[in-house]
């Protein structure tokens, strides 16, 4: 019966998991994806919200259901909280390397440094030379201690030196909110989420962190580009399977969503969100997901930052 099962794969409806609230860069991904693979497979594809926890309870919730294909996980793979928690947490109710079968990834989207108008500086230089002037007085808002946010500013801090105040907030939502009002000075905050703020003159793009430029906006240079070769923080989203799905299930759904992420609709919607559709191999993915973790646990660990 498992082979038959495999070949009429799927046959009933198959539920995703999204462990982050409705309305985030997470949730859009998942609903995107989602609905292109109802139409591919011919089979609905359901998308259940589950948050809380640092994702931990949605992520809990797929690694510990049956490893048919039935159920699967989308969710903030790379420079995320996936492989963030194994650092920030004494302890997981899974294993994030072996409870899981990484599927593929299928968006990624960069953060820009963005600082309140009010701070007198144009460049990424010239916030790290007020930084250095004045230590630990320039507030910058995070989402929350050990989120990719306050790690990128951890990095920022260790590549130059520059020391400012971490002011986390229960998500990203608020921190924006109030550096946009002025209260902390300084944000590292996804792309989509900043621009309307950006274009909108409220806040000023000093460097965007992956390693090339956003095409949204293409004359804010790479932090890389400001002097910091090698800075590199680009969130990745992906689709993961229990542990022990059987193979030929994560291939089918990995060729799916290479052909759904290399159609030109795709490609156009996910860009004028500020991120980019891509997708990859179970492989790769799961080497990438093991090399992030260990990226992200000697981060903290030589930092202290812990879960708060």
């Amino acid at each position: 019966t498992g082979v038959r099962a495999q070949t009429d794969y799927p046959n009933r409806p198959i539920k995703v998991v999204v462990p982050y609230t409705a309305g985030g860069n997470v949730d859009i991904t998942a609903r995107v994806y989602s609905k292109k693979l109802s139409e591919h497979l011919g089979q609905q594809v359901i998308v259940e919200n589950r948050p809380g926890a640092s994702t931990i309870i949605g992520s809990q919730s797929v690694a510990k259901s049956t490893p048919d294909g039935y159920t699967l996980l989308i969710t903030g793979t790379i420079t995320s909280a996936h492989t963030m928690n194994p650092g920030l947490f004494a302890t997981l109710p899974y294993d994030t390397n072996k409870d899981f079968a990484p599927i593929s990834l299928l968006t990624q989207l960069s953060l820009f440094v963005v600082v309140h108008p009010s701070l007198p500086v144009n460049t990424l230089q010239e916030l790290i030379a007020l930084a250095k002037a004045k230590p630990k007085q320039i507030n910058v808002a995070t989402g929350g201690s050990g989120g990719s946010a306050n790690l990128a500013v951890e990095l920022l801090t260790m590549a130059s030196g520059a020391q400012f105040t971490a002011v986390h907030y229960k998500g990203n939502a608020p921190g924006l909110a109030d550096t946009v009002a002025g209260q902390t000075s300084m944000m590292i905050e996804t792309t989509s989420t900043a621009l309307p703020h950006i274009k909108g003159g409220k806040l000023r793009a000093l460097a965007v962190t992956s390693n090339k430029r956003s095409a949204l906006l293409p004359d804010v240079p790479t932090v890389a580009e400001s002097g910091y070769p090698g800075y590199d923080v680009t969130l990745k989203l992906g689709m993961l399977a229990p542990a022990g799905t059987p193979r030929a299930i994560v291939d089918k759904l990995a060729t799916e969503v290479a052909t759904i992420a290399r159609d030109p609709a795709t490609q156009k919607l996910f860009a004028e969100q500020g991120s980019e559709a891509i997708s990859s191999t179970p492989q790769a993915f799961a080497a990438e997901i093991a090399a992030d973790i260990i990226k992200w646990t000697e981060l903290m660990r030589k930092n202290g930052i812990k879960a708060e």
